[in-house]
């Protein structure tokens, strides 16, 4: 029943059954390449990316350094010249240079270069050690298209334009309608909140049901689970956002911040809403911009592990998500809990919409999420259409206090770990 992650080369074209069999490179000049290998950014490895950039001295004496004025007032007026993605100025700085279509000078403040050249090279995301217990932590860990350029360079066909690299998780042994469902509430609630102009942040993935118990399912890039972190990387959520995106300030971590924000409030309401349970730290990922992701939505509404109901809270919010966050006093947990109540708001004013998949979906269905009679009333109880906004307020700020608080998150977690070593 172990899923199998599968990637694909394609050639696209416009009529399959007239297109040309293209043509492929010779084996013999196609450089081959091993997943194993870590090849340097744009040809340089640390060290000599480290030193292209050395030639600003370190100053022990203050009176020798640049002042904050002699920094405003210098800048640097570049020649308009065609760069490749490696040498572009624009990866940093997208508000400090002016359009490639325009014929003007570009200028450039001298410190903001040096700060966020010095903030990239002190940063780069790290990558994860092989695992025998745990093979595709490596495999998920390569940003994305690291990968697709990796592949490409050993593919006979990887010199065509129309070369696609595609992914995709092949599974036997699940229904997976109930993720069918899930992902069309999801796909829904994300339409609510882009029509209503509520910055959350969820993913949808797509599924493909082949049959009662096997289908395929769309992987999330760039995104490795709290499980693969911790136990890679040994360190705390907080602790492994600063190793990934630098420092409290910097604009990388400030960034991440936000988004890890945005995603987690978003997810929160899914899980509220959806009553989604088995929220173990293997079935949610984080992706290399800061975004949390829940995937595994085989028990949702009235069903749950064994059908215990061990998992009484809301959702899943645990201290490390609230570190990240600042601490419950900081303002980013205060925007996380301001984004929660503008989510459900604007969820409920479009109730019948998420109500009317799940009917749909439940009727002659023998889904083990609708056990019961009561699930599409229990459903239609937490979008609380007879409150008040303020008193809406009041249940956001008891739900959320109650997810911190619970105990039966932190003694599901610790099952986990005893029973399947899932930290």
């Amino acid at each position: 029943q172990a899923p199998y992650l599968i990637y694909v080369e394609v050639l696209e074209c416009d009529n399959f059954d007239t297109a040309n069999v293209p043509a492929r490179i010779p084996e013999n000049r196609i450089r081959s390449t091993r997943s194993a290998e870590n090849l340097p950014e744009c040809g340089m490895g640390p060290e000599q990316r480290a030193g292209s950039f050395s030639t600003v001295p370190n100053y022990d004496n203050d009176d020798e350094a640049w002042s904050v004025d002699d920094i405003v007032e210098l800048q640097v007026e570049l020649p308009e010249m065609h760069t490749n993605s490696c040498d572009n100025i624009s990866q940093f700085s997208v508000d400090s240079i002016t359009s490639q279509e325009s014929r003007e000078p570009v200028f450039i403040a001298a410190g903001d270069i040096r700060r966020r050249l010095s903030e990239q090279l002190a940063h780069t995301p790290t990558s994860f050690r092989r695992d025998p217990e745990d093979p595709s932590a490596v495999a998920l860990k390569e940003p994305w298209q690291e990968k697709v350029r990796r592949i490409r360079e050993a593919s006979p066909y990887g010199h065509l334009p129309s070369w696609r690299l595609l992914s995709v998780i092949v599974k036997c042994g699940d229904d997976l309608r109930q993720e069918l469902l899930a992902f069309q509430v999801l796909k829904q609630l994300q339409s609510i909140w882009e029509q209503e102009r509520v910055p959350l942040w969820i993913k949808p993935y797509k599924i493909l049901v082949i049959s009662a118990d096997s289908g395929m399912i769309e992987p999330v890039l760039s995104a490795v689970s709290l499980h693969q972190i911790k136990k890679q990387s040994q360190l705390a959520l907080l602790d492994y956002f600063l190793q990934e995106h630098g420092n409290y300030n910097t604009e990388s971590f400030l960034t991440a911040q936000r988004n890890f924000v945005r995603s987690c409030a978003g997810y929160c309401l899914v899980c509220y809403l959806l009553q989604v349970k088995d929220r173990h730290n293997g079935n949610i990922l984080l992706d290399s911009e800061g975004h949390i992701i829940h995937i595994d939505f085989g028990f949702i509404l009235s069903s749950s592990p064994r059908n215990l109901g061990f998992e009484t809270s809301a959702f899943k919010l645990t201290t490390e998500f609230v570190d990240v966050m600042g601490g419950l006093d900081g303002d980013m947990f205060n925007y996380y809990k301001m984004l929660m109540l503008q989510g459900l708001i604007a969820a409920r004013k479009h109730m019948d919409k998420v109500v009317q998949i799940v009917e749909i979906m439940q009727q002659g269905s023998q889904l083990p999420c609708f056990h019961g009679s009561s699930t599409i009333r229990h459903l239609k109880e937490r979008f609380h259409m007879n409150l008040t906004e303020e008193q809406l307020q009041l249940l956001v700020e008891q739900l959320v206090d109650g997810s911190v608080r619970s105990i039966t998150t932190k003694l599901y977690d610790g099952f986990q770990y005893l029973t399947n070593g899932i930290m």
